[in-house]
Order: structure tokens, then C-alpha cells, then sequence
């Protein structure tokens, strides 16, 4: 079944069913913030990545920069994951590390049609009320663009010490070939429905509520 769009009504009508299957509610109102809390926590996470690969870049050159993937990311994406309760990683239809589940799969296939219809890219994102395992969930999704500094190892033409390198670190990797523009994969959040938003991450008193972005079936 393909992911659906997530409106105000259909929100209302979702805590309806989900009442009636004694199960957590959520209001449109609750939705909104749950939206704006994935946003800012992608948007730390990217920012927090992309310092340290240009780091890497700049004082070890490429081999350094693919230590920064395979260490220091899930580390970051773990202590994120711990702070808010939340899963938080990345994943892609071309996965190195971390493959997508079914329902990661079907957003990030959506995603390459909005693209190819022209959608820009900072609209490409997903979310919806669902389950997994068993339990109710908030799950969002960010679409992640390739940039120049990703070709080094993500491009089609890979120096072969880094090309190596990759192989002994990822013996399984499908993350290349990719080209600048490419939607590289995706961040993906998912939030228990019977845990409260983090208090960090809490819209402040007297901000606006505006609504999310839409997503496309």
C-alpha cells in the first residue's frame, strides 16, 4: 500500500480509528509538531555531518572522510537517537550501510517520481501516522541530495585506494554511481506515538503552527 498524505482531516479521522483501537491519539495540532521537531533534527544531523566529512576532507583527504561515514555518523545518529527516544539513521534505495524497510522503500520510490516531475528537493519529504512492530508510530522522512564532496565516494569514477577501501568496509555496498543532483537516500525518523516530543525539541511558547509540507500518495 502506497504512503498517503497526511492533511488535517485525515489526521482527525486517524485519531478517531486509532481511539477506537485503544491505541494513543494525535491531533493535527500534535502532527504539526512532530513534523517541525524531525525537520530541526535532520537538519542538526546534516549539518553535523557535513562539518565533520569536510573536516576529514581537509586534514586526511578521502580515506579519512569514509571513516567519518563509517564511524562518526551512526555514533551521531545514536546519541541523537538516544536524546529524543527516537530511530534515527539514514538510509537509500542504493543502501552502504543500513537497507530500507518496506515502508522506507515506497517513500524513497515516491520520492524519485516527485523528482522526476520536478518537485524541488527541499519539498521531498514524507510523513505519516502508521505501525511498526506491533506499535503505533510517527514515521518521517527526508530526501538527502548528492553535493560534489559525496562523489569522492559515492561518484561513478571512485579512485581505486578509496574504491578499496569501501570494499573492505562495506563488503556488501551499492552506494555508487550516484551524480550531483541524485537523491543519495533519505533521513529517517521514527517516533513512538506513547512517548511525549522531547523537551528540547518542543515548539517554543508562541510559535506559529504552520502546516507541514505536503506529501504525495
Amino acid at each position: 500500500m502506497k504512503p498517503f498524505k497526511v492533511t488535517a482531516s485525515v489526521a482527525i479521522l486517524l485519531a478517531t480509528v486509532l481511539a477506537g483501537c485503544d491505541q494513543p491519539t494525535i491531533s493535527s495540532r500534535e502532527i504539526r509538531h512532530r513534523v517541525e521537531a524531525s525537520r530541526d533534527v535532520t537538519k542538526i544531523f546534516g549539518k553535523t555531518l557535513k562539518g565533520h566529512l569536510q573536516q576529514a576532507m581537509q586534514q586526511g583527504g578521502p580515506l579519512q572522510a569514509i571513516e567519518v561515514c563509517h564511524e562518526i555518523a551512526p555514533q551521531r545518529a545514536e546519541e541523537m537517537s538516544r536524546k529524543t527516544g527516537w530511530d534515527i539513521h539514514r538510509t537509500s534505495l542504493k543502501p552502504r550501510r543500513t537497507p530500507p524497510d518496506n515502508w522506507e522503500r515506497q517513500v524513497l520510490e515516491e520520492f524519485e517520481k516527485r523528482k522526476a516531475a520536478g518537485e524541488p528537493f527541499e519539498k521531498l519529504e514524507f510523513h505519516q501516522i502508521t505501525e511498526k512492530n506491533g506499535k503505533p508510530v510517527f514515521r518521517y522522512m527526508k530526501a538527502i541530495e548528492t553535493k560534489p564532496i559525496c562523489l569522492v565516494c559515492h561518484g561513478k569514477n571512485i579512485a581505486p585506494p578509496v574504491a578499496e577501501k569501501i570494499r573492505q568496509l562495506y563488503p556488501n555496498d551499492q552506494a555508487t554511481g550516484f551524480e550531483v543532483g541524485d537523491i543519495r537516500g533519505a533521513f529517517s525518523i521514527v517516533q513512538p506515538l506513547d512517548k511525549p516530543l522531547p523537551k528540547t525539541l518542543k515548539p517554543t511558547p508562541g510559535q506559529t503552527d504552520e502546516p507541514p509540507v505536503p506529501s504525495r500518495q
